[in-house]
């Protein structure tokens, strides 16, 4: 990516991993434990503001293998289910609870802080004998043919350190730092969407055992999300299509107020709270990368790709993904060079849990899938296999395939059915995607979604 010209002899290590959120914390933890020497550089400090706080299910085997399960249910608010609420009449909604999928090993998840989440999942890294390096970001990456990698950073107080890495793990998040310098970003031309979140004080919770589920609910221009937090805080917001925040004329926090007036159900349990935060906007938020590994590099999480936070599914697909390419990073290490096998393996499964995924993501503000949401049936256990992708179940070999052939087909079946609104929304979804790319023909690997 650079010249060498000029740069002082580096440090060494086997690998060196770029970002410390969760993706990078998980990865470079299960290296260290197959006994490579790991260096991970974060540009910021922990603990520091990040949006994405409810947990899947499926995270829950991760965190015990990390050894954090116990600490993380601490800051946590237990997570049994999903609230989903219609856009039609007022109080028409259905709770999921997670204790229902087809396997039932792991039957709720957390809802967290991500400030304190990540900064836990650090920590955990340091104590398991990660070199972790924090107030440093990287500036550039070099890629040499058959040998080590050079990563140049720059410290907060203007100096540059430079190490040599054996192979390089980006886990930079939404910042996809070598997938940006290396070209390879791309808006995903199936789905676009933007944001609007803020986090508030004495919003109306659920009681008992509800207090904890994450609540969705549809609304003309999209769908918001309130995750109740542990200190009594609300996470809300509102994921829109493009078009309408182009409507904004003036400040955020009070079209935000604007549009939560657009939805009575959310409307009614923030009457009477109060921004802890001002509002905060992010467009593009889907994207992706034409290529997931190369000689020296992998990505990993949301350096990869991210399609949309309606299912939760980032974090965990960041800490999941980082489990997965453990092994892979490992052979590469191993036999000092690119194994291509073993990459090629590790990238068809996370693509194989993306597509499942993506799918009930794009269909999700659909009339047909509001249809079949409000009024689930369990026949040939269709809302059993659901609710355990919804709960992150799927990468595992666990008899989902039947079950959600039959719930597309008769999602497909209700689509017709409805075919007007079908079309409209449709037409709506396909006027705000980004533009369209040329197909990928240089060989750089299939689409993630």
């Amino acid at each position: 990516m650079s010249s060498l010209e000029g740069v002082e002899q580096p440090a060494k290590c086997d690998v060196l991993v770029i970002g410390g959120g969760p993706a990078g914390s998980t990865i470079s933890t299960l290296l260290v434990e197959k006994g490579w020497r790991v260096v991970l550089l974060e540009k910021d400090h922990h603990p520091r503001f990040h949006i994405g706080e409810s947990l899947l299910p499926m995270n829950l085997p991760i965190l015990t293998r990390l050894g954090v399960l116990e600490e993380v249910a601490k800051i946590g608010l237990i997570k049994p289910g999903i609230e989903i609420s219609s856009p039609g009449p007022p109080g028409r909604s259905h709770t999921f609870y997670f204790e229902n999928t087809l396997d039932q090993d792991y039957p709720y998840a957390f809802e967290v802080r991500r400030s304190e989440f990540d900064a836990l999942l650090l920590a955990n890294s340091v104590t398991r004998g990660v070199a972790v390096h924090q107030g440093v970001k990287v500036t550039d990456v070099t890629f040499q043919k058959g040998g080590a990698s050079v990563v140049r950073a720059r410290t907060e107080d203007g100096s540059e350190r430079n190490w040599q890495a054996g192979f390089v793990v980006d886990a930079s998040g939404r910042d996809a730092l070598l997938s940006t310098r290396l070209g390879l970003k791309e808006r995903n031309e199936k789905h676009n969407s933007a944001a609007i979140f803020a986090h508030f004080k004495n919003a109306l919770r659920r009681e008992g055992r509800d207090e904890g589920n994450i609540a969705l609910y549809w609304f003309e221009h999209g769908w918001f999300w309130m995750i109740p937090l542990a200190d009594g805080t609300m996470s809300v917001g509102a994921v829109c299509w493009p078009d309408y925040l182009k409507t904004r004329r003036g400040g955020l926090d009070e079209f935000f107020w604007e549009t939560i007036r657009l939805c009575p159900g959310v409307a009614q349990r923030l009457e009477s709270s109060e921004l802890v935060r001002p509002a905060t906007a992010t467009g593009n938020f889907s994207y992706w990368s034409r290529r997931m590994w190369g000689e020296g590099y992998l990505l990993i999480g949301d350096a990869y790709a991210f399609i949309d936070p309606v299912f939760s599914s980032g974090v965990y697909l960041a800490m999941h993904s980082a489990t997965l390419a453990v092994d892979a990073v490992d052979s590469c290490v191993r036999e000092g060079r690119t194994a291509t096998a073993a990459l090629r393996r590790y990238e068809k499964r996370v693509l194989r849990g993306m597509r499942t995924l993506s799918w009930f993501i794009y269909r999700f503000t659909t009339p047909a899938m509001q249809n079949l949401f409000m009024a689930p049936r369990n026949t040939l256990s269709m809302e059993q296999a659901v609710l355990s992708v919804l709960s992150g179940d799927v990468f595992r070999k666990n008899g989902l395939a039947l079950p959600i052939a039959l719930f597309k087909t008769l999602y497909y079946l209700v689509a017709t059915v409805n075919l007007g609104r079908s079309w409209g929304a449709y037409r709506r979804r396909k006027q705000n995607r980004a533009p369209v790319h040329p197909a990928n023909t240089d060989g750089t690997g299939p689409r993630p979604v």
